[in-house]
């Protein structure tokens, strides 16, 4: 019988206590796992007072990221990357395959299948003086170079591919360029 009690006390005081005034605030158990204590991501919020926010150590590389590329779309730096840059893959069966690939997709319509300038968009009028790549001085850094930043009217590709498929397209361009010079 003072069970049946206490467990009607316990119910009774429940009912009073879950029935009090909605609009103001209750008590929480846990209340960060309610409400989240968001950080200032310019703010000092971090580990040990650093903002959270923070620039990555110079010369990092984010993960999947590619090198910064820092040869600025001039003449000197067409020149400098002429000259000084160099394709950092392999030159294999997989990278000229996927250069073809994504030779098919971006270039063909201009640059024609062989490499020519005799593509779509140069057979129909609609684009004049499309470079055959036989008549070109062209390197491994110029082709990427001008991947990156365009040149005449032909614009940048660098949104359009990745860093390891530009240097694919200059590979298989450097293959079609030596079929066209035998």
């Amino acid at each position: 019988m003072k069970k049946f009690k206490l467990i009607t006390a316990l119910i009774a005081i429940t009912t009073l206590v879950s029935c009090n005034d909605k609009t103001t605030r209750q008590a929480q158990y846990m209340p960060d796992m309610y409400e989240s204590v968001p950080y200032d991501a310019d703010g000092a919020d971090g580990l040990k007072g650093a903002p959270v926010n923070s620039k990555p150590v110079a010369g990092t590389i984010p993960r999947g990221g590619a090198p910064a590329y820092d040869i600025p779309d001039t003449i000197e730096g067409y020149e400098t990357a002429k000259t000084d840059l160099k394709n950092p893959l392999e030159k294999n069966e997989k990278n000229l395959e996927n250069g073809k690939k994504m030779y098919t997709i971006y270039c063909v319509s201009c640059h024609g299948k062989k490499g020519d300038g005799q593509g779509y968009l140069a057979t129909s009028e609609k684009f004049a003086g499309i470079p055959n790549y036989k008549d070109r001085d062209i390197t491994e850094g110029s082709i990427y170079h001008v991947l990156m930043h365009g040149k005449n009217l032909m614009g940048s590709h660098s949104g359009q591919l990745t860093y390891k498929e530009r240097w694919q397209i200059t590979q298989y361009v450097e293959v079609l360029r030596a079929d066209l010079l035998k």
